[in-house]
């Protein structure tokens, strides 16, 4: 059972929910682990997906049973006009059957003209397996060792063979830029957005600057920015921007690119580890916002004098946590203690790969990444 099953099930009963994603991040599993549960139940559940042709025919001419509690539409944000066809049928049919619209691209964004849908849907964010959750047999050291290694997405991660996982990337990367792009976005240079990407894949760790690599594909910044926001749209890519309240010598940076499968990432472990630690933060504050309605936000710091913290997360607006991540070294960051000495964090952690047990030392805690990084609360 994935770590969303249980509030999805709840909120079924008051509303849509809409569960958004990266492409085989286990959407459609969790979609009929969902349904086998009503079939439990004695309640049956009917799925459909757009991008089978029988589906499309059978969605937009509404054949299923009266008795199907559960509707699951799976990629429907493809059709043009899905928001007003859901926004139809939920306001005829509320009363009769439960809705689930599950898809590969952010489905807060795909609305597509019409009314509105506030106050008829609840919106959840799947991720790839993290160390705050994966199969009970694996065992955490195994566990961290395949997310470093294949990544978290449910097949490479279960499976555990590089080669197996290089393929499946590959063929993944061709579904999301061939696929999904060409049907949802105004997209034309495939070919150059795929060499975009490769930039992308190594500059993880580091500031991207969207000028540089518009020069170095000899295409204008305004694509590149473009380009961006699209992968971003597709679940491919997530952006982490600079923080700069309460900071005055703070100066507006460029983001920080990571991948939401770590094994996307081109470089070292220390990169490649840093990645890791931004997708188990980004998959933490995602789930609480999707569950208790909190408003958090992901940021990193860095001033004119170069001092840097890899990652800030604050809680309405508020600091909670400063974390550095290191891959090898134990030494307190001079960085984190300068920065948690100005904005007084309510916690300040350096994650360090290689670490065999966490420890406090003054106000600093130097943890583990099983320490760190398993759980979601």
């Amino acid at each position: 059972m994935r770590y969303l099953q249980p509030h999805v099930l709840k909120d079924l009963q008051k509303k849509m929910v809409f569960i958004g994603g990266p492409r085989q991040c286990g959407k459609t599993t969790l979609a009929q682990s969902l349904a086998q549960t009503y079939i439990n139940n004695r309640q049956s559940s009917v799925y459909f997906n757009w991008d089978f042709l029988d589906d499309q025919m059978s969605i937009l001419k509404r054949r299923w049973k009266e008795d199907d509690k559960l509707l699951i539409f799976d990629e429907i944000h493809k059709y043009p006009k899905w928001k007003n066809w859901i926004k139809g049928l939920y306001d005829i049919y509320k009363t009769q059957h439960q809705i689930l619209v599950t898809g590969s691209a952010r489905l807060d964004v795909y609305r597509r003209g019409g009314d509105s849908l506030l106050g008829r849907y609840h919106y959840f964010r799947l991720h790839p397996f993290t160390l705050s959750e994966f199969p009970a047999p694996i065992k955490p050291q195994e566990a961290f060792k395949r997310l470093m290694l294949v990544g978290g997405f449910p097949e490479p991660f279960l499976d555990g063979n590089e080669t197996e996982a290089r393929r499946w990337r590959r063929e993944r990367f061709e579904r999301i830029l061939r696929d999904d792009i060409r049907d949802l976005e105004s997209v034309r240079d495939i070919q150059t957005l795929g060499l975009f990407v490769e930039l992308l894949r190594t500059r993880v760790s580091g500031l991207v600057v969207l000028s540089n690599l518009a020069n170095d594909l000899q295409v204008s910044p305004k694509t590149t920015k473009h380009w961006l926001s699209v992968l971003e749209r597709m679940y491919l890519v997530f952006c982490v921007k600079p923080y700069t309240q309460n900071l005055p010598r703070a100066i507006l940076k460029p983001p920080k690119v990571y991948f939401y499968d770590n094994a996307d990432v081109i470089g070292d472990d220390g990169a490649r580890f840093e990645n890791l630690v931004a997708t188990s933060l980004l998959k933490r504050i995602q789930y609480l916002e999707d569950c208790d309605g909190y408003r958090y936000e992901l940021s990193y710091i860095r001033d004119k004098e170069g001092r840097e913290v890899d990652f800030v997360i604050t809680k309405e607006g508020c600091i909670e946590e400063l974390i550095e991540v290191k891959f090898g070294d134990a030494d307190v960051s001079s960085s984190l203690i300068y920065y948690a000495d100005k904005l007084k964090p309510k916690k300040a952690i350096q994650i360090v790969a290689t670490l065999k047990r966490g420890y406090k030392q003054g106000q600093f805690y130097l943890e583990t990444p099983f320490d760190s990084l398993t759980c979601l609360s």
